[in-house]
């Protein structure tokens, strides 16, 4: 019989990480699970037992997380997958957001799963076994969004350091990949989830009318399942060599080739230009 892997998974008391969560306990498998308010996730699922762990984490501070590592190994005695799934949408143009609102969407969706990935690696470099998924976003594909280019260029950010992470880390038996979801109808763009710009400049039209399309005709409509999303990441979980970049949905597949066909058009177009550098 398979021996039940400890599961680490940031972001799990709501939306994608709740699902993932529950699942896995569903399934008989050990899991961390981590969030800002512990006792959010022990209301939803239950104080600490032999299979579940809920720590309270921040995942901007290093050596809060260096603690939370140190927790679940004690607790369990290793870790062999982690998700780190920890994120949220920021709304707002260029312009209009600040820096403050920038860095913080960086320092949650980008350097918070670096935090989480330093701390992490020497125990799994050590068992020379383990799988990492990132959870990007469709986002991270596709980046043509008024109004999401903070939040995308974060996602983005996600896919290319997990390409590095899967090359450094293949030698040590550890596979790595960073997942794109499309649109999951959680409650990822729901008011206290989302976030809008502090100081709208309403000259940006077409970004306002994404940010309305989103926050009232998209969310709760979403075409895609999270129980399944979490089904998929088990049995990728299994999988001798599974995908450096997984898509998750028919939306992400179809954004995936627009992306295609869009750079391939500017790439014949200008590639008289593009040829014209050599000696």
């Amino acid at each position: 019989m398979e021996a039940k892997k400890v599961w680490f998974v940031t972001g799990a008391s709501k939306g994608l990480g709740l699902s993932l969560v529950k699942k896995l306990l569903q399934n008989g498998y050990y899991v961390v699970a981590t969030t800002r308010n512990s006792q959010s996730l022990i209301d939803e699922i239950g104080e600490v037992s032999e299979t579940f762990l809920p720590l309270e984490v921040s995942l901007t501070d290093n050596n809060n997380v260096k603690t939370a590592i140190e927790k679940s190994i004690t607790h369990f005695g290793k870790i062999d997958v982690v998700v780190n799934n920890a994120g949220y949408a920021q709304i707002g143009t260029l312009e209009e957001l600040t820096d403050e609102e920038t860095r913080e969407n960086f320092d949650v969706n980008v350097f918070g799963a670096l935090n989480v990935i330093r701390n992490v690696m020497p125990y799994l470099r050590n068992q020379k076994s383990g799988n990492i998924f990132n959870i990007a976003s469709v986002g991270g594909i596709l980046g043509n969004f008024a109004g999401w280019g903070i939040y995308c260029s974060t996602k983005f950010a996600m896919a290319g350091f997990t390409e590095a992470l899967a090359e450094e880390a293949k030698e040590f038996g550890i596979k790595v990949s960073v997942v794109y979801p499309g649109y999951f109808r959680t409650d990822f763009l729901a008011k206290g989830s989302v976030r809008t710009p502090n100081h709208p400049i309403h000259d940006y039209k077409s970004a306002r009318q994404s940010e309305q399309a989103h926050l009232e005709s998209i969310n709760g409509n979403q075409p895609n399942d999270p129980d399944k999303a979490a089904d998929v990441l088990i049995a990728i979980s299994k999988e001798e060599n599974p995908p450096v970049h997984l898509l998750l949905g028919k939306d992400a597949f179809d954004l995936l080739q627009s992306k295609i066909d869009i750079i391939t058009q500017d790439v014949e177009k200008w590639k008289t230009y593009t040829l014209s550098t050599a000696f």
